[in-house]
């Protein structure tokens, strides 16, 4: 979870940023809302308004991490290792014409975070202190807790992935694909700063 880098990173307008990084799964979603009640015949062959959307988030992304690389000279390899999972996951779900291909990659990215991240904490490690600590000053004691708890909620979340999809409709699928797991995650991450403020240390008496 380090990051590709060619150089130090650009500046870059944090608006921009967040345009580029929140873009796609939003067009993903305004692309699905517009196609998922149509069918389209190519090569003989029907697909859903699903499967076109997703064919078409696929570029999407890849411009977007392109434009990313291009504007700050850096990729984080969480952004790589979603962007491939979007690829392959999105390659596979046309090639098969099977939409649940498309749905399993969330499930795959969040238990692959959790993985990881669990690995570490078996080493004796945080891995996400690896990454973060620069941005991040925080005791050794406040990463550990960090990472045992976020491992848990990538779990958490790769799980209740699996339940959505299986049980819910496509359309609810996708409102909690672009909105509610990232709201849910946001909050947590927000939640754990907070209460973890008392190990995060002063750089000024550093």
């Amino acid at each position: 979870m380090a990051e590709h880098r060619t150089s130090d990173p650009k500046p870059i307008s944090p608006w921009l940023k967040q345009t580029l990084e929140l873009g796609p799964p939003l067009l993903f979603f305004v692309i699905y809302l517009r196609l998922r009640d149509e069918v389209f015949t190519f090569g003989g062959v029907e697909y859903s308004g699903f499967i076109v959307a997703t064919v078409a988030f696929v570029p999407i992304i890849l411009a977007s991490m392109g434009a990313l690389w291009w504007l700050t000279g850096r990729l984080s390899r969480m952004q790589v290792f979603t962007a491939l999972m979007v690829v392959v996951f999105g390659a596979l779900t046309a090639w098969f014409n099977d939409e649940r291909f498309f749905k399993m990659k969330t499930t795959i990215v969040y238990g692959f975070f959790a993985a990881l991240l669990g690995l570490g904490l078996l080493l004796g490690r945080s891995l996400l202190a690896y990454v973060l600590s620069e941005a991040l000053p925080m005791a050794q004691e406040g990463w550990m807790i960090l990472t045992r708890r976020l491992t848990g909620m990538f779990a958490a979340l790769a799980v209740g992935n699996e339940v959505i999809w299986r049980t819910m409709s496509t359309d609810t699928w996708v409102k909690i694909e672009t909105f509610g797991f990232p709201l849910l995650l946001f909050a947590f991450l927000w939640w754990q700063i907070v209460a973890l403020q008392h190990h995060i240390e002063d750089e000024e008496k550093g």
